[in-house]
């Protein structure tokens, strides 16, 4: 079959030099530790490729296969299978050894061959340093730490949307308050081994996570009438750390915390086996961290059945009766605890089921969704997909940039900028299914999509947390800290993801505007959907953080909230990805927070969300940024004008609490928003627990080098400045010499009676009210300068007089 090839099996020849030399040169940088007299033949690989039944993705359209163990072993796999039979027993003659270095033909893994009789070699892509997939290579598993056992089995559920509305559980009163026994008088039928909680900290990582083999940790079946559940949760993103049996059909689940920490037991994702038809099973999760929670108001958990599934087409589903949320009665630790129970009937016998906080999406179910963006012909050509970084396990953090491609450089410049994130918290996951939605619609043939890709450049980062994902975490990465409160880290090493992404939006910023920043989340303590904003203390956009928020209400008005939204800073907050980027200059900056419940809004009012409900938000932010950026600025108008009409109400409501009543219609816009709004305690946001202690030198050793690099320039005051400041300091002169005046006095104690929300701003100034400009029409939309803002200032109301404001 190949006589040219039986001829130079039969010659000598000196090794390939371009061979040697990356051998030596991918072995030094550790990508390449075999040797090559190790390398099997290609009878071995044949075998291996066939009986393997993980670690491959298929390279069409995000269908699951297996998964190459590793991309090692992947190179390996590429050219047994264009040769036949006789090919092969005439390979099968000659030394594995000598024919890796005597071949040109196969010593070299740079060439590629076709599936086909004939062998048509071509030059491989070179490997790339990140996992960034092409459109006919297999995608790398999820790296794993090194401590965690992992399942061979892939687990895969459908999607599915449930054809009547589900309700919330309404509570009776007379649910059962179990009373928690413990292993000491149940019976453990699974348990988790050598979990890494706090005091130890991530090493390496490995695809298939721990070596060797297996345990099998769920109960030994004593025959078939035996009942008892088998119970397990190590697979991607699962999470249950013990099963305790207390009675015939009760079980007592303790949840594994985040790696590396003793806390955030939230998210919960288990299989149970060996079920049984029309009998009434109890689950109470006994370690639960929170003191308030959506169970408590009629949340329900999720459950998919295997048999269904595969019968009827029927994916997850909410499911449960009897549910109580209530604090743990054996309480002994640091912090208190909080129990979930419910009951429920499995509906098949020897079924497979599942359990989940939420509806799950893994890391490989992206990289499944990416794949068929990048093997689609038209959405490659418009959405160009990279790797940002590698998170600390070593898993591909994916940044999506996507835009029509441009006629002319000018009119490439001219586009502003949307970056949107989700997943800094792994265990929210319905941020995923919100940027499904949105990727769906901005990747479709839609005339609005379309459009939004024509002026708009979005960077999207589908899953800023990766190794949480994969490990089942609730809040936080491998090094044990909340991403969302370290974006102001200097440690690049120890918060890849954050680190990067950061100084990402740094250069969009120097190149172009960048018009909204949003970073999407879950929330498990209220219903609904809402943003987190940042108000902004500068009259010229006074109030436009609030219109995007108010425009979304308005085109989802049964799903969002926008009286749950809250735009107050606080201090706690300032390393979150929305204050950060705040302070870099985006004005609307948000954190988008969807509840794990449903809505309380409209034809939805009582029902979970279901997938398609959070997919269709995804839609609605991009219907939302066609309105916000709309040239006729109608809406955006109106919405500003709905927007101070509210802020009066809010601060009457105010002044009512405070038994005052004055008229504020000379003077109400100078109010301090911040003393009008609450504060943002029913946020979802843990407070920071700073770098690791390992890491606390390292991270001051930074600092100091970034000060003693850049240090802080004192700003020159220019003349208007010190204008301003001489006559603060005249004014602060007189009031001292008349202090002692019965006038000056009634007056200052007048100043003190007030509402803090009422008193002028430190250090104000005179200022004058102004015409403000009209906004851009459609034609200075496409060829603005650069800088230039859509939102600029509306036309205000008649010019005020010059108030001077005097601080007490």
């Amino acid at each position: 079959m190949f006589p040219a090839l039986e001829t130079e099996l039969k010659q000598e020849t000196l090794p390939d030099p371009y061979e040697d030399f990356m051998h030596h040169h991918l072995q030094y940088y550790g990508y390449f530790k075999a040797q090559k007299s190790s390398l099997p033949s290609s009878a071995t690989h044949q075998r291996v490729w066939r009986s393997s039944p993980r670690y491959m993705l298929n390279g069409s359209f995000g269908e699951r296969d297996d998964f190459i163990s590793d991309s090692l072993e992947k190179e390996m796999f590429l050219w047994p299978n264009c040769l036949t039979s006789t090919g092969h027993a005439q390979i099968d003659a000659v030394n594995k050894d000598s024919l890796m270095l005597s071949s040109p033909l196969l010593r070299s893994r740079q060439l590629l061959y076709d599936e086909l009789d004939t062998v048509n070699p071509r030059l491989r892509e070179p490997r790339e340093l990140f996992s960034c997939f092409s459109n006919k290579g297999p995608l790398q598993a999820p790296r794993w730490p090194i401590e965690c056992e992992v399942i061979k089995e892939n687990i895969h559920h459908i999607e599915w949307v449930p054809l009547q509305p589900e309700y919330f559980y309404q509570p009776t009163g007379n649910e059962r308050v179990p009373e928690i026994v413990g292993e000491e008088q149940g019976t453990v039928v699974y348990q988790l081994d050598s979990v890494p909680t706090e005091g130890s900290f991530f090493t390496s990582s490995r695809i298939g996570g721990k070596q060797g083999v297996i345990k099998e940790l769920a109960a030994t079946l004593q025959g078939p009438e035996d009942n008892t559940l088998l119970f397990e949760s190590r697979f991607e993103s699962g999470n249950l750390q013990k099963a305790v049996r207390v009675g015939i059909y009760e079980y007592e689940l303790t949840l594994r915390t985040d790696l590396y920490t003793d806390k955030h037991t939230q998210w919960f994702y288990f299989r149970v086996q060996n079920t049984r038809k029309d009998v009434t099973y109890r689950f109470t999760i006994v370690n639960l961290l929170k003191p308030k929670s959506l169970y408590a108001v009629g949340m329900k958990p999720l459950m998919y059945s295997q048999l269904d599934a595969t019968i009827y087409n029927i994916g997850w589903r909410r499911e449960g009766h009897e549910i109580k949320y209530y604090k743990n009665n054996m309480d002994d630790g640091p912090q208190p605890l909080y129990c979930l129970t419910w009951t429920i009937q499995f509906p098949h016998d020897q079924d497979t089921c599942f359990f989940a906080h939420f509806y799950p999406y893994t890391y490989t179910d992206l990289q499944c969704y990416l794949l068929s963006v990048a093997n689609n012909p038209i959405q490659s050509q418009f959405c160009k997909l990279r790797a940002l970084c590698r998170s600390l396990a070593g898993n591909t953090v994916y940044l999506l940039t996507i835009t029509n491609p441009s006629r002319t450089p000018q009119e490439a410049a001219a586009k502003k900028a949307v970056v949107l994130s989700a997943r800094v918290h792994p265990g929210e996951s319905n941020s995923s299914w919100i940027m499904n939605g949105f990727l769906d619609f901005i990747l479709s043939d839609s005339p609005d999509a379309q459009l939004l890709r024509d002026i708009f450049v979005f960077k999207v980062i589908p899953m800023l947390n990766p190794d949480g994902v994969i490990v089942g975490n609730y809040r936080c990465s491998l090094a044990g800290r909340d991403l969302n409160r370290h974006y102001k880290t200097v440690l690049k090493d120890s918060f890849p993801c954050i680190w990067y992404t950061k100084n990402m939006i740094k250069r969009l910023l120097e190149e172009r505007e960048v018009l909204l920043y949003c970073d999407f989340h879950g929330h498990s303590r209220k219903n609904n959907i809402f943003l987190y904003g940042c108000h902004s203390n500068n009259r010229k956009h006074w109030l436009h953080e609030r219109v995007f928020p108010l425009m979304l209400s308005k085109n989802a008005p049964d799903k969002f909230s926008f009286d749950s939204c809250n735009f107050k800073v606080q201090k706690c907050k300032e390393g979150t990805g929305r204050v950060v980027m705040w302070r870099m200059g985006i004005i609307n900056s948000y954190t988008m927070e969807s509840t794990f419940g449903g809505s309380t809004l409209g034809s939805k009012r009582d029902t979970h969300f279901t997938i398609e409900d959070l997919k269709s938000l995804g839609y609605h932010v991009c219907d939302t940024i066609l309105d916000f950026c709309d040239p006729d600025q109608t809406k955006y108008t109106q919405c500003l004008q709905e927007l101070k009409e509210l802020l009066q109400q809010e601060i009457h409501k105010k002044l009512n609490n405070f038994g005052q009543d004055m008229d504020l219609e000379g003077n109400w816009s100078d109010i301090p928003l911040s003393d009008i709004e609450s504060s943002t305690s029913g946020s979802d946001s843990s407070l920071s627990d700073g770098p690791p202690i390992r890491l606390l030198s390292i991270a001051d050793e930074l600092h100091q080098k970034m000060v003693l690099k850049n240090p802080k320039k004192k700003r020159l005051q220019t003349r208007k400045q010190r204008n301003e400041q001489y006559q603060k300091n005249y004014l602060m002169r007189e009031l001292k010499l008349t202090e002692n005046a019965p006038g000056r006095a009634r007056f200052a104690s007048t100043l003190q009676k007030q509402p803090t929300f009422l008193k002028s701003p430190e250090n104000s100034s005179p200022s004058i009210r102004r015409s403000e400009k009209p906004r851009l029409n459609e034609t200075q939309l496409s060829g603005r300068e650069k800088g230039t803002s859509l939102d600029a200032p509306l036309t205000s109301p008649k010019t005020k007089e010059i108030t001077q404001g005097l601080s007490a």
